[in-house]
């Protein structure tokens, strides 16, 4: 079945645009947290306080479009994607490619190593 998108990737699909393996890194939470500053415009690791993004406490692991009182997309509620790391990680290159019409305008972090590290970072923000 072809995607929606041109650009979209079929659902399940782990590979990125720049064809950096997950697995290849390792990520490191303090340098996330410095990440993850680009983040608070829209998403806080609070849990039950959504702002434009819903509130990313404990989103590893989630399904998508399941935080407590947010009014998700179609896109994102409709997904069946669970936030795995792995998940994340592609998610977070270019969201609209992973969830075409999703109402996230983030266009994504370009560097693997940036999006290993903000995924350790939601992993562990202490």
């Amino acid at each position: 079945m072809a995607s929606a998108e041109p650009d979209a990737a079929e659902p399940g699909d782990m590979t990125t645009k720049d064809g950096v393996a997950f697995a290849s890194l390792t990520g490191d939470a303090a340098a996330g947290k410095a990440v993850f500053a680009q983040c608070r415009a829209c998403h806080v690791l609070e849990p039950g306080v959504n702002r434009v993004g819903p509130s990313l406490a404990g989103i590893v692991g989630q399904a998508a479009g399941s935080v407590p009182n947010f009014n998700y997309s179609k896109a994102n509620k409709n997904s069946e994607l669970t936030w795995t790391p792995e998940q994340l990680y592609v998610y977070l290159e270019d969201p609209r490619r992973v969830m075409p019409k999703t109402r996230m305008v983030f266009p994504g972090l370009k560097d693997a190593q940036k999006r290993a590290d903000v995924i350790a970072y939601l992993q562990n923000p202490a």
